[in-house]
């Protein structure tokens, strides 16, 4: 399928994103193996967090739909899982299988996990090799690729230090360690998102949490208790609508109730930096997670250098904040984001790739790019979305300020985290 956005020089309104996708993924998980039922609103109701969903279905798991994004779900604690009579299917969603790989690594049953050909594509070693050092045991395609079999069985505590920055990676290792008896420590580089060590301890699951250091504490028998959870807006979704208005030539946005962790906040201090103009209103805590209404106007940009502690913080921005670059006076540098390279997609490549046909100077590096702006964008062509949601959507974000607007090919892909972006930004 094919998304074709005309240019468009002002946007404004008043707009909510969905649910965050990293929440939404965790409560399901999470409720599941709570004691009693638990209670999510705002659930993204994205291909990514379906398939989740499925899978904790297809592991005896009642969840019932109360209304739209809302949902009980009939928890059996952590010895209550079942054996699925059939592969379980990821989908595009590489945090499923890399939490549920982590979970299903303790079970008592044997389990197969697989997702599409760009799933089977992503790298699983990373996961394999901890969880196998607990004692999992992972069998998988060459160099830990899905297909992955899993034959579940009691594993040991851990101490582990994170060779990158990863919230999967280290949501994935916890998952794993909820069953063992022992203390497990994971130490982190730099911070990466923290939903699950905070939802595990509102949960009543004794875990330290430090500025980068986790240590899940020893204990004979855990369990999860029940809970509700209103599932805030998701950042990275706004980042698309934050950088349309802060990139057209005149208006302001108000998106409401936008999750603001500050292990992922690291995109609205880039826009700081780059001199947009942000404000954070209505600021209030839900749930455990700090939220705020944004409201954003069409701004002056200035380049600024994207890099270190940051970037785990906003890794999954990056090719958004590629297109604030390009409206930016000034040479954007972005690096020690090699991270990119094993997304959905080569997301480096990718921005570079379809950055040149569109004219726009941009410098490839092996962490990073480099990005000469302000350009202004003749467009009237078709562009590729690499089957990868974020790039399809950030290339609509700068269709906006092109001359003859773009053609995004396999727009579909961005069903996977975002269903209704192609109406919410018509409506802006």
């Amino acid at each position: 399928m094919d998304l074709i956005v005309e240019r468009k020089r002002k946007v404004s309104g008043e707009i909510k994103v969905p649910g965050d996708k990293s929440i939404s993924h965790r409560s399901l998980i999470l409720a599941s193996i709570a004691e009693g039922v638990s209670k999510i609103e705002g659930l993204l109701e994205a291909e990514d967090c379906l398939s989740t969903m499925q899978i904790m279905k297809d592991l005896g798991i009642k969840i019932e739909k109360t209304a739209e994004g809302s949902y009980q779900v009939h928890g059996k604690g952590l010895d209550g899982l079942e054996e699925a009579d059939d592969v379980l299917d990821c989908g595009n969603s590489g945090t499923s299988m890399r939490l549920l790989t982590g979970l299903l690594a303790s079970q008592d049953f044997y389990s197969v996990v697989t997702g599409d050909h760009s799933l089977r594509k992503r790298p699983m070693q990373r996961i394999i090799g901890p969880l196998s050092r607990m004692g999992a045991q992972i069998w998988s395609r060459k160099n830990g690729l899905a297909p992955m079999s899993i034959r579940g069985q009691k594993l040991d505590a851990i101490e582990y230090t994170l060779p990158v920055a990863s919230a999967q990676l280290k949501s994935s290792i916890l998952l794993a360690a909820l069953k063992s008896e022992g203390e497990t420590i994971i130490n982190e580089p730099a911070v990466s998102r923290d939903h699950t060590e905070r939802m595990l301890k509102g949960a009543g699951v004794e875990i330290d949490i430090e500025e980068d250091r986790i240590v899940l504490k020893a204990a004979e028998k855990r369990k999860l208790n029940s809970f509700e959870i209103k599932v805030p807006g998701d950042i990275s979704s706004a980042a698309f609508f934050i950088t349309a208005a802060l990139t057209a030539d005149e208006g302001e946005l108000l998106i409401k109730n936008v999750g603001l962790n500050q292990t992922r906040s690291g995109f609205i201090e880039v826009v700081q930096a780059m001199g947009g103009e942000i404000s954070l209103l209505n600021k209030k805590d839900q749930g455990g997670e700090p939220t705020a209404d944004i409201l954003v106007k069409a701004s002056d940009l200035k380049a600024c250098e994207v890099s270190g502690e940051i970037i785990p913080r906003l890794i999954d921005e990056i090719p958004i904040i590629a297109v604030l670059a390009a409206a930016a006076e000034g040479k954007t540098l972005i690096k020690d984001a090699e991270e990119l390279r094993v997304k959905e997609t080569d997301r480096i490549a990718a921005v570079v790739s379809e950055f040149k046909k569109l004219g726009i100077e941009i410098e490839e590096h092996p962490d990073g790019m480099t990005i000469n702006g302000p350009v202004e964008v003749e467009g009237g062509i078709e562009v590729e979305s690499y089957h990868d949601h974020r790039i399809a959507m950030s290339l609509a974000v700068l269709a906006l300020r092109t001359k003859k607007g773009l053609t995004i090919k396999g727009s579909e892909i961005i069903n996977t985290s975002f269903p209704s972006f192609e109406e919410l930004l018509a409506s802006i």
